[in-house]
């Protein structure tokens, strides 16, 4: 079925985008995996051909675009680059709408034109040792102090958490308030206080730095709180939660189309008993199932993407999205990985680095369970 999601020039900065990776960061991946991290001078390259900041306003250095499609075509490159340490999807997909739209006039000046350059990198800093998806049990706090808060506390799985600059931190305010007494911080790099534990060692993504940080007595000027007052961090997060789910979802169809496409170019091509492996009928009907399911699911996220950009993605289409990809990306994978037999094993194969890659799409952004717990609530049972 024909896709119709993008235009000309769409198609002509995905040229730009694929042409990037394959030069900066396709010949070096397999090294930054063994370091655990990408150098920062990848994300000033990738600046300078204008990957970063597309809704920010042209006075600042963006391209003053909001159009998400632009996103989407990043996030299918990356993908099918098999580029997975590269945290630029959390950069523009889900860090953009804090510092372009929750911003004031300041703080805009001071943020957005290393934001768009590369030279500054974000991240969000919400789960905790003991809080993941229940954002409202977080334990780092923020003690208002003249025109300072004094933050402690700590948060872990930070993706972007060794190369960051500027961490918006989720923090409690007022902790006899719940909801009402979260509010975001940002955390910059050099506070005295601020410090950054283990590259955490993970079993897929290994070059995408993901980090423990701690806070200990650090001193944040009230000037680096998003928003006009205290409390408004929980709306905030909830507001920006559909476009991050989205992402992963378009991430996780990409990779599906991927790891499909390299697995028929394999079965193709691998003999036994005397003819290839494409031509047995169980080989055919695994891989018809998945090309349909993958296909339903690339329509039904395009026409979320269309519908972010009306500004009409409601939050549990994008849970339905989210929850639905990623499990399809998991068992695409698990399948395509057994088409391969004992070559799937192999790390030097694309679909074992995927299937290790592709595990923690049912789990970050909410767990799984929780997009179903959101779209069961819709239901008025």
């Amino acid at each position: 079925m024909r896709r119709d999601l993008f235009d000309e020039e769409h198609e002509l900065f995905r040229e730009t985008v694929r042409e990037f990776l394959a030069r900066e960061v396709v010949p070096h991946h397999e090294q930054w995996e063994k370091d655990g991290i990408v150098p920062r001078e990848v994300w000033k390259k990738a600046g300078e051909l204008g990957m970063f900041g597309f809704a920010v306003p042209e006075e600042y250095g963006g391209s003053g675009i909001t159009d998400y499609r632009y996103n989407v075509v990043i996030v299918e490159e990356i993908m099918r680059a098999g580029a997975t340490g590269l945290g630029f999807t959390l950069h523009n997909d889900v860090m953009a709408p804090y510092f372009v739209d929750m911003t004031n006039d300041e703080q805009k000046e001071r943020w957005l034109p290393g934001y768009a350059s590369g030279e500054l990198i974000t991240a969000v800093a919400m789960s905790e040792p003991a809080a993941g998806s229940d954002l409202q049990g977080i334990r780092t706090t923020a003690i208002r102090d003249g025109d300072h808060y004094v933050v402690n506390g700590s948060k872990t799985f930070i993706t972007n958490g060794i190369n960051s600059d500027l961490v918006v931190t989720v923090t409690k305010t007022d902790p006899t308030q719940g909801a009402r007494g979260i509010t975001l911080l940002v955390i910059e790099r050099g506070m005295e206080g601020f410090t950054r534990g283990r590259n955490l060692d993970k079993i897929g993504m290994k070059a995408q730095d993901t980090a423990e940080l701690f806070f200990d007595n650090v001193r944040v000027p009230v000037a680096n709180r998003l928003g006009d007052a205290d409390g408004q961090g929980f709306f905030q997060l909830m507001a920006n939660l559909p476009q991050e789910r989205l992402s992963i979802a378009v991430a996780a169809v990409a990779a599906s189309e991927a790891i499909l496409e390299q697995t028929i170019e394999y079965c193709r091509n691998r003999q036994a008993f005397g003819r290839s492996i494409g031509k047995f009928q169980n080989t055919r009907f695994v891989l018809a199932e998945l090309a349909t399911e993958v296909e339903i699911a690339r329509h039904f996220v395009d026409k979320c993407v269309t519908a972010l950009n009306a500004k009409e993605l409601s939050a549990v289409d994008a849970a339905k999205a989210k929850w639905w990809t990623t499990d399809l990306q998991n068992k695409v994978v698990d399948r395509c990985l057994q088409l391969h037999g004992g070559y799937g094993y192999m790390m030097e194969y694309p679909v074992a680095r995927a299937f290790l890659d592709s595990r923690v799409q049912s789990i970050y952004g909410g767990t799984n369970e929780i997009m179903k717990e959101i779209i069961g609530r819709s239901l008025d049972l």
